[in-house]
């Protein structure tokens, strides 16, 4: 995708203005005598007992001369104490003193009161909006590995069936071409499952990562023996980390304990990465519809099964 004039202008205009939210581009740090570098400085230097000087240059990504005559400076002021690596000699480390771990206290509790001023100011709907989009954020930009771990699987809240809808009918769309006759479908599974809800025999999960929705799947009663299971979606950032595998594991324990004694879906030949999700979850493709005409595409529809 080419990135526009426009998408550059949206950075940049998110940019002066979160600097601005954020008081970056006032005197000092959190109405202190320290600049923000001067303040991330001492932030990573409170995070251990010593630090090589190397170690910190590389992880800040500041100029050696800078650095350099930033510390000097701390020195002379007391923050900091300087020395040889007992490991290396060629080495320098870097500690905070008493009066600089005094300092970063001072900076640690203003940053902590500004912060939740900006957060107390929200509606608990807005807060948690804005907190999702800046673990977005970070994600997407940040250097964290790609992890599963912190992957969980939730009961639906109020708003999670209409984002069913939505990213079901915007990801079908993108990845398949899929018209809007396919969201009308999703909405109608949405609605059937609220109006005929039966709790013994029907559930639905969202997944989440870090607080952020990034999967769901529905299993809905089919007949008196067999459940089937619906609507399962990956976001496609949570992919390859285990979420597919979890919510059909999920919707394979409660058909098992509502009593049913076989499982089905409805899929089709292009969704080959879910085949092998079902795969392993022991379905069994069973059969193979015609060609036919759905959705603004021509689709190749599959049955598949598991014996509960």
């Amino acid at each position: 995708m080419v990135v526009t004039a426009g998408d550059i202008g949206t950075v940049r205009a998110f940019n002066r203005f979160y600097t601005g939210v954020i008081g970056l581009l006032g005197e000092g740090h959190v109405r202190s005598p320290y600049s923000l570098t001067e303040a991330r400085v001492i932030f990573e230097l409170a995070q251990r007992e010593a630090t090589e000087v190397l170690a910190l240059r590389r992880g800040l990504g500041l100029d050696a001369g800078y650095l350099s005559r930033l510390l000097t400076r701390f020195e002379a002021d007391g923050l900091v104490a300087r020395e040889r690596s007992p490991d290396d000699a060629r080495r320098q480390v870097v500690r905070l003193t008493p009066r600089g771990r005094e300092v970063f206290a001072m900076l640690d509790g203003r940053s902590v009161t500004e912060i939740r001023g900006l957060l107390d100011g929200l509606a608990a709907a807005d807060r948690g909006r804005l907190l999702a989009a800046m673990r977005t954020i970070h994600d997407v930009l940040g250097d964290r590995p790609r992890r599963g771990d912190d992957v969980v699987l939730r009961p639906l809240r109020p708003g999670d069936l209409g984002w069913v809808v939505e990213r079901n009918g915007a990801l079908y769309d993108v990845e398949c071409g899929w018209d809007r006759t396919y969201e009308a479908l999703v909405a109608k599974v949405v609605a059937d499952y609220v109006h005929d809800h039966d709790p013994e025999r029907e559930n639905a999960w969202i997944a989440e990562s870090g607080g952020v929705r990034v999967g769901g799947v529905f299993c809905v009663r089919r007949d008196d023996d067999v459940a089937q299971l619906r609507l399962l979606h990956v976001e496609p950032e949570a992919r390859g980390l285990g979420v597919g595998a979890a919510l059909v594991d999920e919707c394979v324990r409660f058909a098992t304990g509502a009593g049913y004694t076989e499982m089905m879906l409805w899929t089709t030949a292009l969704q080959r990465p879910a085949h092998r999700v079902y795969e392993r979850a022991g379905f069994v493709l069973e059969e193979e519809e015609p060609p036919a005409q759905r959705f603004g595409d021509v689709v190749h529809g599959q049955v598949w099964r598991k014996k509960l």
